[in-house]
């Protein structure tokens, strides 16, 4: 997480969607950057709402928007699936090696979720609290233009981006069946995903 003071702004950090390279590329220009722990570095809207927020209305006197970045949610999925194969996590429980694409998505659609499909979700991640507080600003992973273009903007910096906690490069098969079950039963991530404002 990233919070710009002056800009009035916190950028959440939703796993599997390259905020770690805008956390490298940004820290300078940050008053606050949580890396460590990943609980608080990944800090969904309600832990922010719970423990950030009232620390700036509180003691600043400010509210600051929000903003996040939401990836196509197959290829989110994906991207656990790849980067739970990469060599050191061979043998750990969470790991993919020797799991299908389509067994994956399978596992996560299970009530009880095995460990390695136990990744949580977008939608919960960004979804809004009773009192209000919700990410005022989201894109799409895919539109990257759009997304520089309002932290240059937001922020009065340029900068550039490195490829970095990336996961191995490797096809993702899912089957079409498997694809129409997972859409049916988690309706609420492709209707947000498909209702971000595109370049």
């Amino acid at each position: 997480m990233l919070v710009f003071y002056k800009a009035k702004l916190a950028f959440l950090s939703v796993p599997k969607t390259g905020t770690t390279a805008y956390e490298a590329a940004l820290r300078d220009h940050a008053d606050l950057v949580i890396s460590e722990p990943p609980m608080l570095k990944h800090a969904p809207v309600y832990r922010y709402n719970r423990f950030v927020r009232p620390m700036f209305a509180k003691v600043c006197d400010v509210n600051l928007e929000v903003m996040a970045v939401m990836r196509e949610p197959v290829s989110w999925l994906g991207s656990w699936w790849r980067y739970r194969q990469r060599p050191f996590m061979q043998g750990k429980e969470n790991a993919t090696h020797g799991i299908s694409f389509d067994d994956f998505v399978l596992a996560y659609m299970k009530g009880k979720k095995p460990g390695f499909a136990d990744v949580g979700s977008q939608f919960k991640f960004l979804e809004t609290q009773p009192n209000g507080t919700g990410v005022t600003h989201l894109f799409r992973y895919e539109d990257q233009p759009r997304l520089q273009r309002f932290l240059t903007e937001r922020l009065g910096v340029s900068f550039e981006l490195e490829r970095s906690n990336v996961s191995p490069d490797m096809p993702l098969n899912l089957s079409k069946d498997v694809e129409q079950r997972y859409r049916r039963k988690f309706g609420e991530e492709y209707a947000l995903y498909e209702s971000i404002p595109q370049e």
